[in-house]
């Protein structure tokens, strides 16, 4: 498995998002918002839900997801 900086992908990741950080399947520079669909840099990815395997733009696109409201 890769760390979050390994690799010269220049696309979207694949990741696995553990409880405190994330792990690199597949190379690449982003990863996308599951809420609103937003390019999310990996270097500023900091919201995502381990039990959905998805990640978040914001703390508010994260609640939009838990509360069902998008």
């Amino acid at each position: 498995m890769m760390n979050r900086f390994e690799g010269t992908g220049s696309g979207e990741a694949r990741i696995r998002y553990l409880d405190a950080d994330f792990q690199v399947l597949s190379p690449g520079t982003h990863v996308r918002c599951a809420v609103t669909d937003t390019i999310i840099p990996l270097d500023e990815l900091k919201y995502w839900s381990v039990a959905r395997q998805e990640a978040y733009v914001d703390a508010t696109a994260s609640y939009l997801r838990e509360t069902g409201q998008k």
